[in-house]
């Protein structure tokens, strides 16, 4: 795939709204001749990037509106000694994460840079401390960070500035890596060093095409800055029109949620939200397309998500959704769960996968989340791989679900049972809706859609 790379100046102005960038006065610390090291040679190779690229160094910074909404941007020009980070872009970097901060505003970084500056050793490699420390300090005042991964991102640009981001988008094609072309093994796979590859293992959120990105940027702004105190209204119950009785069995419960033409997640989101933007991956190298999650806009209002789809569970399921609730617990946007799972995934790969403490993790999140979370049991809820998402005390079922402390055919061979007695076991589990109601495990059962 052919990348066209595009200067500094011309990536802000693919996304930000015409004239309306304005760039940050960033004082320029002097410094001794051919820099700290005294590297020969390093002031005219500055000279040269200069006159190629008419910056000064390898990073712009300043506010810019996108969308309408006002911004602080980042943009590196790989034509300036490869974008890569020295005293003064690190200098840069900290007054545009300074100036956020006191303006209250997102920070939006679009990043093309092969890592730290040889030419100025190890002090150019300190500039990633700094960043780090910029990026948590804008974390802790509660400003949400989107990283656009631009070709190349590698090195410490990547691991700081990119990896360290809220929200991780990348155009196509795109080199992703920590390891630059030249330094990583002979015999390593390339597709692993690509937006793709990266996507694909859970450290990008979403790869957009470059004609798509100021409109995607727009989005995402609006989302990450548009919470509030509102506790979100569980959805309509999408199955079974209004009239049909509840089910008279526990069996007969589980029959409707296991029904494969039962509504899932995907139709419940889409008749939630106007409009919705997927957060993917759990940074640790998985993805489960089992569990989405996101942020929303429902009337105008954001909310975050994270909706099991029918599936066992995977280990890196539950760390998105950990991570989806952190965020918006962070950024004060409630969160709607949607609970179906027939339980936590428990093969060999899922154990090795650390199932056990990515449920925990799970619990931990929405146990310690101070925004409003409300849950909505849609289908099967399968023991503690489903529990795991469930708001305390603000659980609400459909009438096409059921809730258990473990499946009732498991129950029945633990309590070394006949096969042919799941059905009894069910009724004695008591996990129909109206049994979870009943038991206060679920505040109510939700009606179903009505016609607009």
């Amino acid at each position: 795939m052919t990348v066209t790379r595009l200067s500094a100046r011309a990536a802000l102005a693919s996304v930000a709204d015409p004239g309306s960038f304005a760039e940050l006065t960033v004082p320029e610390a002097r410094s001794a001749p051919d820099g700290p090291l005294g590297w020969s040679g390093y002031d005219e190779s500055r000279a040269r990037a200069t006159a190629r690229t008419g910056e000064q160094e390898s990073a712009v910074v300043g506010t810019a509106r996108i969308d309408g909404r006002e911004t602080v941007l980042i943009s590196f020009e790989f034509g300036f000694l490869g974008g890569s980070l020295g005293r003064r872009t690190g200098d840069r970097l900290e007054a545009a994460y300074g100036h956020a901060r006191a303006h209250r505003l997102p920070l939006v970084s679009l990043i093309a840079t092969g890592g730290s500056r040889m030419q100025e050793g190890m002090l150019a490699l300190t500039q990633l401390q700094r960043v780090a420390r910029q990026s948590v300090l804008t974390r802790a005042a509660r400003l949400p960070q989107i990283a656009v991964l631009r070709d190349p991102t590698t090195g410490g640009g990547w691991a700081t500035l990119g990896a360290g981001a809220d929200v991780v988008l990348a155009l196509p094609g795109a080199q992703v890596g920590f390891a630059g072309s030249r330094v990583r093994p002979a015999d390593a796979d390339p597709a692993a060093y690509t937006a793709e590859g990266q996507y694909a293992a859970g450290h990008v959120d979403a790869v957009v095409p470059a004609a798509e990105l100021r409109t995607t940027l727009g989005t995402w702004l609006g989302l990450l800055t548009g919470g509030g105190s509102h506790r979100p209204e569980p959805p309509a119950a999408l199955g079974a029109p209004d009239g049909v009785p509840a089910p008279a069995t526990g069996w007969e419960a589980v029959r409707r949620a296991r029904h494969p033409d039962r509504p899932r997640a995907g139709a419940y989101l889409d008749a939630y939200f106007e409009t919705r933007l997927p957060l993917s991956g759990d940074r640790a190298g998985g993805t489960d397309p089992g569990m989405l999650c996101g942020f929303g806009f429902r009337e105008g209002r954001a909310i975050g998500y994270a909706a099991q789809c029918g599936t066992a569970t995977r280990p890196a399921g539950y760390r998105t959704a950990a991570r989806l609730i952190r965020l918006a617990d962070r950024l004060g946007i409630p969160v709607l769960t949607l609970v179906d799972t027939p339980g936590a995934a428990n093969d060999a790969a899922a154990e090795h996968a650390g199932a056990g403490a990515a449920i925990a993790d799970t619990f931990a999140a929405l146990a310690a989340a101070a925004v409003p979370v409300t849950t909505l049991l849609i289908g099967e809820g399968g023991s503690g791989g489903a529990l795991a998402l469930a708001a305390p005390g603000n659980t609400w079922v459909t009438p096409d679900s059921y809730f258990s402390v473990i499946a009732p055919e498991l129950a029945a061979a633990i309590l070394k049972r006949p096969a042919d007695q799941a059905p009894a076991t069910a009724d004695q589990l008591r996990l129909r809706p109206q049994d979870l109601v009943e038991l206060g495990v679920a505040r109510g059962i939700v009606e179903h859609r009505k016609d607009r």
